[in-house]
């Protein structure tokens, strides 16, 4: 019976489990965030736009120098530019597109916050871990609190005064790296705090932990103008074992300009 029950739940988790890769994170560091390229003030054209443009009338000379301008996050492959010749797009415009489109994205960059609050030492849950699937894998990131905790980098400590009362410590980690991804389109997030160091899919989460953790849908544009995506977990001290944070929740956002 439990057997079963545990193959249901596997089945019902939107995330391929024949394959995956796991990073740990605590090779991050809370870099500067790279810079982000422009021509223009104007966002870039998408190929829906360019295909607008094209049949109300704009000349070709206009449209290549928006292209040139402001750049075109759009879809270059030769499945791509077939797509815009079918809709009546000229071939001076593709060729512009070809030359001036953004380049196609590769990963995204994750800029990852992690407030502890309260005057505790470890986690219950001592594990972070953010799954994304990306076609036939799934890609697992995790961290160790007390790790990063003790890591050279560490944490900054502040005081959250918003409770008139009562002070507590707030204790910030934040770390900057990328998310390889090979698969254009909607993507499921998991993130989730467990006490096993060795997940490699969500299916290994306790019920209790899978209860938990958020999921969000991502959808990860060919190309743009950058590639950035916030997550923010927080952590609270434990109302009975008070030397313990417990997972208290995330939020996660994407943008891509």
């Amino acid at each position: 019976m439990l057997a079963a029950l545990l193959l249901a739940q596997l089945a019902a988790l939107p995330f391929p489990n024949a394959h995956s890769e796991t990073i740990n994170i605590i090779q991050w560091d809370a870099n500067a965030l790279p810079k982000i390229y422009e021509r223009s003030a104007q966002l870039p054209l998408t190929d829906d736009e360019l295909v607008k443009l094209s049949k109300a009338g704009f000349d070709v000379p206009s449209l290549v120098k928006m292209i040139s301008e402001r750049r075109c996050a759009c879809d270059a492959s030769a499945d791509g530019l077939i797509r815009l010749k079918d809709h009546g797009v000229p071939k001076e415009v593709i060729a512009a597109v070809s030359l001036h489109s953004l380049a196609p994205n590769r990963a995204l960059t994750l800029d990852l916050t992690l407030d502890l609050t309260g005057e505790s030492q470890e986690a219950r849950q001592n594990f972070l871990y953010f799954f994304v699937s990306d076609g036939d894998l799934t890609r697992v990131f995790s961290a160790n609190l007390g790790d990063l905790l003790a890591h050279r980098f560490a944490h900054e400590t502040m005081v959250d005064k918003s409770d008139l009362l009562i002070a507590h410590t707030v204790r910030r980690i934040r770390l900057i790296g990328e998310v390889p991804l090979k698969i254009y389109g909607a993507h499921t997030v998991l993130v989730a705090a467990s006490a096993n160091p060795t997940l490699t899919h969500p299916s290994g989460l306790s019920s209790t932990e899978r209860a938990k953790a958020q999921t969000y849908s991502l959808d990860y544009p060919r190309a743009s103008m950058q590639s950035l995506c916030r997550l923010t977990a927080g952590y609270q001290r434990d109302a009975v074992l008070t030397d313990r944070w417990n997972f208290a929740g995330s939020r996660f956002e994407c943008e891509w300009n």
